[in-house]
């Protein structure tokens, strides 16, 4: 069993995480048998550890962490790649997938790029 983590760096505000839960949920619906979830470095619940114990406790065989960052700063270079060390350690039967930060993704440049051109 596969699942995707939609990984923020999180806020003390709680309309912060609005964007990244109505990504999730449109991954949802677009795949509904697939499991998506939220987690967040902190300020914001819940955190990847307790992400990947939920995941593996109902059968996740194959988890895929995909960092929600536009910039690729000190939590995606250095922060991120812990956690995942330090998950793997935890679940060695784990397959770890870590993406790229969606901001170094040439699909979403462009879209931003027509998106900031776009008359509104």
């Amino acid at each position: 069993m596969h699942a995707t983590v939609l990984f923020g760096h999180g806020s003390r505000d709680p309309l912060w995480r609005q964007p990244i839960d109505t990504i999730a949920q449109r991954m949802r619906e677009l795949n509904p048998d697939g499991h998506v979830r939220c987690a967040f470095l902190e300020l914001t619940t819940p955190d990847l550890p307790s992400v990947a114990a939920e995941l593996t406790g109902i059968g996740v065989q194959r988890l895929t962490i995909v960092p929600m960052f536009l910039g690729v700063g000190r939590h995606a270079r250095e922060d991120l790649p812990v956690l995942v060390k330090d998950l793997q350690a935890t679940y060695p039967a784990l397959q770890i997938e870590l993406r790229p930060s969606v901001g170094e993704d040439p699909r979403v440049i462009q879209m931003l790029a027509q998106l900031s051109l776009d008359e509104v």
